[in-house]
């Protein structure tokens, strides 16, 4: 077990490291949001996902690499949500229309605290302010990252003092092979419906059945380069269960979630040079971010419900993340 400070935040707070492990997997876990800065397999010799080298850079992290990410997940149109009558105007921090990811300081660039961690978990929490980013109520959010064996499992649960919207994801990006980018990687994912988006990435309608579209992945093919969809696994949140399997050269992820809906950005605006683990680039396409949460844009939509938190309600989402060679 292992927690040191490996840096500060622009308020001069410490950011900590802390590395957890099993026989099989060792993983860096950051408090600067909460992120999973490094993930190793036992017999391979790259990293599993894409992280930044110096953890100073999380500060910036304009691709969310490895964040929790949150209050609110994925985009909110316009950045307005009604909630008990009342309009309230959020942060628009991208291109000055959309709440993106919770706002520009949402939990993906606030510094946790480590409420307790021993040799093979940790959990991180953070209090975000009644009106955070727009936000209404003062809600505490708890994030717990596990490794056991071959999985590394990630338990998210937060409450609010007052009726607000809650919809966190671990927004991590894999590249199983350690190339250049994601190409030789099949994906596999348990929905038969998508959302369709205009080019905004704005919710248009309802759910729309995947058939004969490029989101049918319920037979394992590759990633479309320019993907950035949100899929419909389920109207509602539901018991761990398995949601999608990535596969690239001897590697397999399987990932298991309780959540409704799964975002799959293929990483075609990344452009980091030089920050990467190891030193590496990471140009377009080199991860693929699999984001587990409540459908997109639910202020907005008959599915509002999914990310409703009132007060005495209590959020819950779990995933787990497990890695076999063959």
């Amino acid at each position: 077990m292992a927690l040191s400070i490996v840096g500060t935040d622009k308020d001069g707070r410490p950011i900590q490291a802390i590395d957890i492990a099993s026989a099989v997997l060792n993983a860096r876990i950051l408090t600067f949001g909460a992120a999973l800065q490094d993930l190793r397999m036992a017999g391979v010799a790259h990293p599993l996902v894409l992280g930044l080298s110096d953890p100073g850079d999380y500060l910036a992290n304009p691709s969310y690499l490895g964040a929790i990410v949150g209050r609110v997940a994925n985009r909110i149109a316009m950045g307005r949500a009604i909630i008990g009558g009342h309009t309230y105007e959020l942060d628009k921090n991208e291109e000055g229309r959309t709440t993106l990811h919770g706002g520009k300081n949402g939990t993906s660039h606030r510094n946790w605290t480590v409420v307790e961690h021993d040799t093979s978990s940790v959990e991180l929490r953070d209090v975000l302010p009644d009106g955070h980013m727009g936000f209404p109520g003062r809600l505490t959010v708890d994030t717990t990252y596990r490794i056991v064996d071959d999985a590394i499992s990630v338990a998210i649960i937060a409450q609010c003092d007052r009726a607000t919207f809650c919809s966190f994801a671990p927004h991590f990006y894999f590249n199983l092979d350690g190339r250049a980018d994601i190409a030789d990687h099949r994906l596999q994912i348990e929905a038969d419906h998508f959302i369709p988006v205009d080019d905004r990435l704005w919710p248009i309608s309802g759910p729309e059945p995947v058939d004969g579209t490029p989101f049918d992945f319920r037979i394992a093919k590759p990633v479309p380069p320019s993907i950035d969809h949100h899929l419909c696994l389920s109207p509602e949140v539901t018991e761990l269960r398995p949601i999608a399997i990535l596969q690239a050269s001897k590697l397999r992820l399987d990932l298991h979630s309780t959540e409704p809906g799964l975002q799959i950005y293929g990483g075609a605006g990344l452009a980091i040079e030089g920050l990467g683990l190891n030193g590496r680039d990471y140009g377009s396409n080199s991860g693929i971010a699999l984001e587990p949460h409540r459908w997109i844009d639910a202020p907005n939509w008959p599915w509002r419900r999914q990310a409703e938190l009132r007060p005495g309600e209590r959020y819950e989402a779990r995933h787990t993340f497990r890695f076999e060679t063959a």
